[in-house]
């Protein structure tokens, strides 16, 4: 039963015992149920949520954070969702609103949908850039990338901390050390004895999600992306930065198709931190 007013429920941190209810809320919104991500999220970041007194969530929210634990140096927000039984009437923007002031003077970044979008410009958020969803069956043709690629290993982790804290801008390893037992697949890009940058896909439904996707240049992504699709027999999924045009082109002659685009914002910075020209995928759009 619902409730006639948000007003008087308070928001709560959320733990890992309410992956359940975070599934429910996903499905409940027309999301997939995606298990997988919810349990990284509520492990490796901090979730709020409302309880409903009828049962499940009536929302919630999640803020991943990069850096020192005590002042971190950014936070991303992601799955920022709203019951559709409690739909306009304000609870999303009360959860943002509580999450901003949460996290004080730390700056911000979160993927927006078109629908998401003018709420988080009414709290000051800014648009930075744009990504592109793809999806679908990769199907190889052409000439082959020719940077090496292999699995990583256990001795790689150092390495790959130091390249996606360089890349990314922020210290990410809380939530990159989670990769090797997340994803099914992790494989590093190699030159002259060097890691040039690493990949995972990781399991979402019927798809490997492939991110984070961190490389040196276009031609060392391609072939990131290549070794993961010949390791899988599911259809890719990928959000890449939209100013990488050479890639977009290059994955969708092989299979994948537009599905949908997102705008990257930011709140309390002009831009976000790091190499953007190294980074072409975040591991999902809910954590960068």
């Amino acid at each position: 039963m619902s409730t006639p007013s948000d007003g008087p429920l308070p928001i709560r941190r959320l733990t890992p015992r309410d992956l359940s209810a975070c599934v429910d809320l996903s499905e409940d919104r027309g999301w997939p149920r995606e298990e997988h991500k919810w349990r990284l999220l509520l492990t490796a970041g901090k979730g709020y949520g409302i309880d409903d007194p009828g049962g499940g969530l009536v929302a919630a929210g999640v803020i991943t954070e990069y850096g020192p634990g005590e002042r971190p140096h950014l936070g991303a927000v992601g799955m920022v969702l709203v019951a559709e039984r409690h739909a306009r009437r304000g609870i999303g923007r009360r959860l943002m609103r509580h999450i901003v002031s949460v996290m004080g003077t730390t700056p911000l970044t979160l993927y927006a949908t078109p629908y998401g979008r003018p709420l988080y410009e009414e709290l000051g958020f800014k648009v930075t850039g744009r990504s592109e969803m793809l999806r679908g069956p990769f199907t190889p043709g052409g000439p082959e990338p020719r940077v090496v690629t292999r699995a990583a290993t256990a001795e790689d982790l150092g390495s790959i901390l130091r390249l996606d804290g360089e890349v990314f801008g922020a210290d990410r390893t809380l939530l990159i050390t989670r990769l090797p037992a997340f994803s099914d697949l992790l494989r590093v890009a190699v030159d002259d004895g060097r890691i040039v940058g690493y990949a995972a896909a990781w399991p979402n439904m019927d798809t490997h999600v492939v991110g984070p996707l961190i490389a040196r240049d276009t031609e060392t992504a391609k072939s990131l992306i290549s070794s993961l699709a010949a390791r899988t027999d599911r259809p890719l999924r990928t959000d890449i930065d939209v100013r990488h045009e050479e890639l977009l082109a290059w994955a969708k002659a092989r299979g994948l198709v537009s599905v949908a685009e997102n705008s990257v914002m930011t709140y309390g910075m002009t831009e976000l931190p790091g190499d953007w020209t190294r980074r072409f995928a975040p591991l999902t759009v809910a954590v960068g």
